[in-house]
């Protein structure tokens, strides 16, 4: 089990995880926990992305090691998680800015949209971590700055 993987993929289900109970406690009236619970949900999420960003400048990233036969069915949930991983990133970024600025009545609206999305988020890029490293041997990993200067 990869280490930056593993360690990637905790960040992101515990965002995920922090979301879902940042969610129920403005459900039950907590604004303030629901506050503190969504920043900690973003700096997971945020450190998600930074460790991500590093390992694929510095390491790279590993491609499919499956069977070619379902590698074109991978690549293409692969490009699905990748586009809902932006979506949601920017729907977060909405959606903090609007709770900063107390912009509520538009934060409600698009605050449940963003969870959702990052829910999915979550479980498509568990399953991308699940079958790049555990149900199949990782292929070959190239660093970005290999790949571009041949470093």
């Amino acid at each position: 089990m990869p280490l930056l993987p593993t360690l990637s993929t905790f960040f992101i289900v515990l965002s995920a995880i922090l979301v879902a109970i940042g969610w129920r406690l403005i459900s039950i009236n907590r604004p303030k926990a629901h506050r503190a619970t969504m920043i900690a949900a973003s700096i997971s999420a945020l450190l998600f992305f930074i460790i991500y960003v590093s390992r694929t400048i510095f390491v790279g990233n590993t491609s499919f090691g499956g069977p070619d036969d379902i590698k074109i069915f991978y690549t293409i949930f692969l490009i699905f998680h990748i586009i809902l991983a932006t979506v949601g990133a920017v729907f977060g970024i909405v959606s903090l800015t609007l709770g900063f600025k107390r912009k509520i009545p538009k934060h409600r609206k698009v605050g449940p949209i963003t969870s959702i999305i990052w829910f999915s988020t979550a479980v498509t890029g568990v399953m991308v971590y699940l079958l790049l490293y555990i149900i199949y041997d990782g292929g070959t990993t190239t660093s970005m700055l290999k790949a571009i200067f041949g470093l």
